[in-house]
C-alpha cells in the first residue's frame, strides 16, 4: 500500500514537473512522455517497487540500507543511460527530452528509495494508510 500511495503522489508531482518543464523550455514532442504514459507508468512502477520491497523484507529482513542503496544506484544508472541516449536527431529536441525524462526518473528514483522510510513511519501509517 505504501508503494501505491507514493505512486499516486509521484504521478501528481511528475505531471506538475511535465507541465512546468514544457512551459519553461518550450519542449513540445509528446509521443513518449505524455499525461497518459505518466499516469499509468509511474503508478505501476511504484506499485511494483513496493512489491519488490515487500519481497526484499521477507527474504533479507530489515536491511533497508541495502534496498535504499540499490535503488539510488539504479536511479543513477538510469540517469546516466538517459544522458548517453539519443531520441532525436535535433540536438535541441534531444536535450529537451533528456531534461524531461531525467527529472521524471529522479523523482521516481528518490521516491522508490524513500519507500522504507514511509513504510516504517507510524505517522504515515496512522494518517495516510
Amino acid at each position: 500500500m505504501t508503494g501505491l500511495f507514493i505512486g499516486i503522489i509521484d504521478t501528481i508531482i511528475c505531471l506538475g514537473y511535465n507541465i512546468c518543464y514544457r512551459d519553461m523550455t518550450g519542449y513540445l514532442p509528446s509521443q513518449f512522455i505524455n499525461v497518459s504514459s505518466l499516469i499509468f507508468i509511474v503508478n505501476l512502477l511504484l506499485l511494483v517497487i513496493g512489491i519488490i520491497y515487500f519481497a526484499f523484507i521477507k527474504v533479507f529482513g530489515k536491511r533497508d540500507v541495502v534496498f535504499i542503496m540499490v535503488f539510488l544506484l539504479f536511479t543513477a544508472w538510469c540517469l546516466w543511460k538517459v544522458e548517453t541516449g539519443h531520441r532525436f536527431d535535433d540536438a535541441h529536441l534531444n536535450a529537451g527530452f533528456h531534461g524531461l525524462l531525467s527529472g521524471i526518473i529522479l523523482i521516481c528514483g528518490l521516491s522508490a528509495a524513500a519507500i522504507p522510510f514511509f513504510f516504517h513511519s507510524k505517522s504515515f501509517e496512522r494518517h495516510v494508510l
